[in-house]
């Protein structure tokens, strides 16, 4: 399920829906993924609860905790305005930028990190 607290112009939920569904097969993650599209300052909020860092970040992940027989993987929330600023930094569509962002953060969720994968 993707949720948008903020709109993306040309952001469909169901492509990013279909999106989720095929980036969780491939990395073999089993269990519901939710997306959270937001803006920086709930993101900014989430990663001090969460991190303890004071700052809006592009992409944050939250492992769903407990029973290993659970239907939910956890959750992804992406903060639209770094990924319209990646997007026009890098060349590319905002929507291909969102699902760069999806895909990192449901690698998080399948245990893949930066410094050991």
């Amino acid at each position: 399920m993707v949720i948008f607290r903020k709109q993306a112009a040309g952001v469909s939920e169901q492509a990013l829906t279909r999106f989720v569904a095929r980036a969780r097969r491939a990395v073999k993650l089993r269990g519901f993924v939710t997306v959270l599209i937001t803006g920086n300052g709930e993101m900014k909020k989430l990663n001090l609860c969460f991190r303890g860092k004071n700052r809006a970040t592009d992409v944050l992940s939250f492992a769903a905790a407990g029973n290993p027989k659970s239907d939910i993987a956890g959750d992804v929330a992406i903060s639209l305005e770094i990924a319209r600023e990646n997007a026009k930094n890098l060349g590319h569509q905002v929507s291909d930028e969102i699902k760069i962002l999806i895909l990192h953060g449901i690698l998080h969720l399948a245990g893949y990190d930066h410094e050991a994968d």
